[in-house]
């Protein structure tokens, strides 16, 4: 059997892709654009890939195709209804990055609630030095103890954002899709609207596509924290920049957009100094141990797959 890796940087440089080679040859691309897509699979059994697009023109043009691995939970770049249709089997790999995510908005949410971006650029001015003042408090910050944490998708990140946000002494308000007996599992609107850190955790989908726009934004108290570590387009990116720019929110922490890398035309290019925003480069989801949990899973994913078993199979949930 064949492998194509199409995007390998996004999944670093630092691990071992020739494990790939126990299925048979493997061929590696460093990246694959939309229009080369189609000649990089050519001849390919099986296809690794995280976050190259796989709409059902592309994928008609390759039927000998039999496996995907998406390397990631999220999988909405596939067109997962044409695989299903045409027997291709789409794996994800669920789990391998909750401690990772929940790390990353935990920073975000203290660095923010600390404003400490504003103090760490004051000392590295030198204007701490030629001040002669020994402290500085402004911007004004706060206790994030006795805070609402409010959680948007109570999944495995979800879950482990509202244990460690608990551990701090938050109250945890949580949003599910689907709702259960809880007294902490409110409707959204009551989320926007009591949060003073809101957290979206959950997957892109048609119900989740544009969730927090401009009305829900409007609905966030003055200091509320935002916080994506899921995808760009659950949020109105627009109005979320307006809501720093007229301060009508208090800080902005995001780690994925509607389109990556964003263009300096896109809303985050201009409020990318501010220092109640924090802008990072889809990372969350990849520290070392996190990508190596990751790359062992797949290749779980592609045993099982070649020994007739179903395992992370999303195309037979479609």
């Amino acid at each position: 059997m064949k492998t194509v890796i199409l995007d390998a940087l996004s999944l670093g440089k630092d691990l071992h892709l020739s494990l790939f080679e126990e299925f048979g040859p493997v061929t590696v691309y460093d990246a694959t654009l939309p229009e080369e897509t189609c000649e990089h699979l050519r001849g390919a059994d099986f296809a690794v890939l995280n976050k190259v697009k796989l709409p059902a023109e592309v994928l008609a043009k390759t039927p000998q195709l039999k496996l995907i691995c998406e390397a990631a939970t999220g999988y909405d770049n596939i067109d997962v209804s044409f695989c299903k249709a045409h027997g291709i089997a789409v794996c994800n790999v669920k789990g391998y990055s909750t401690d990772c995510v929940a790390q990353l908005t935990l920073t975000m949410a203290l660095s923010l609630i600390t404003r400490l971006k504003s103090y760490d650029t004051y000392v590295r001015s030198g204007a701490y030095t030629a001040s002669g003042i020994p402290n500085r408090l402004t911007p004004v910050f706060h206790e994030i103890a006795g805070k609402t944490w409010g959680i948007l998708g109570y999944g495995n990140i979800g879950r482990q954002v509202g244990k460690v946000a608990r551990s701090l002494g938050c109250k945890v308000l949580f949003t599910k899709r689907k709702p259960v007996d809880d007294p902490d599992c409110v409707d959204f609107e009551r989320l926007c609207r009591e949060s003073d850190i809101l957290s979206i955790h959950t997957p892109l989908n048609d119900s989740t596509r544009n969730l927090l726009d401009r009305e829900h934004i409007a609905m966030l108290k003055s200091n509320a924290i935002v916080i994506n570590v899921a995808r760009g387009a659950i949020t109105d990116e627009a109005a979320l920049a307006d809501a720093i720019k007229e301060n009508r929110i208090g800080g902005l922490g995001v780690d994925v957009y509607a389109a990556e890398p964003f263009p300096v035309s896109h809303p985050f290019y201009a409020i990318k100094e501010y220092d109640n925003v924090i802008l990072t480069p889809h990372m969350a989801w990849g520290g070392y141990e996190t990508r190596v949990r990751l790359l062992m899973e797949m290749l779980e994913n592609m045993r099982a797959f070649s020994e007739g078993k179903i395992r992370n199979r999303v195309d037979l949930s479609v």
